[in-house]
Formats: C-alpha cells, structure tokens, sequence
C-alpha cells in the first residue's frame, strides 16, 4: 500500500462518513449540502485510487462524478424549492392570450 492509497483508505472514513451523517438526518437542505459533500470527497477518493493502483482509466470515472455531481445536487435543490410553481396546464404568464389563440401568426 502506497501514499496515495493510505490518503484514499484515511479520507473515506474520516470524510466521508461525517458527510452521509448529515445527509441522512436533519433538515432537507442540509441534506442535500451533505449529499453534496458526499459527491465531491467520492471524486477525490476515485482520483487517489487512481494514482494509488497506477490506472489512468479510473480517473474517467472521478472526471464523470465531477459532471454528474453538481448536476445531480441541481436537480435535488429544484425539488426542494418546489420545482416551477406551475402547475400542468397552468397559463399563466402567457399574456392576455391563452394557448389556442396564441397559433403561429400566420392564417390557417
């Protein structure tokens, strides 16, 4: 076992552990900031084992969690404000005009 390997096996526990603790408990959006946590520590684990076992093709993995990430915590953080505040169906903010009447401009 080498450096980069030790840092990985110490960071996993140490980190990542008080992480999934507040994501599972507590309010909503501190859940989500550990969720967060959780993602960002994973690519720094998947880079360290990279290094640590000499293969390149594991850090494509860490370069796809850094996309997948922030995305992900994106998603989560619109569910929790609720999302658009529209309903299916609803209207509003389309003018005077509804939906039928708006048509493309040009004559039928």
């Amino acid at each position: 076992m080498n450096a980069w390997m030790t840092a990985a096996c110490v960071l996993l526990p140490a980190g990542v552990g008080p992480c999934l603790l507040r994501a599972f408990r507590g309010h909503p959006a501190e859940r989500l900031a550990g969720m967060s946590m959780v993602g960002m520590l994973a690519v720094a684990v998947f880079l360290l084992v990279a290094r640590g076992v000499h293969r390149s093709s594991y850090v494509d993995v860490a370069l796809v969690m850094v996309v997948l990430t922030p995305a992900g915590t994106l998603v989560f953080a619109r569910g929790l404000a609720g999302g658009t505040g529209r309903r299916p169906g609803d209207w509003r903010g389309l003018g005077e005009r509804g939906p039928r009447e708006r048509g493309s401009g040009g004559a039928d």
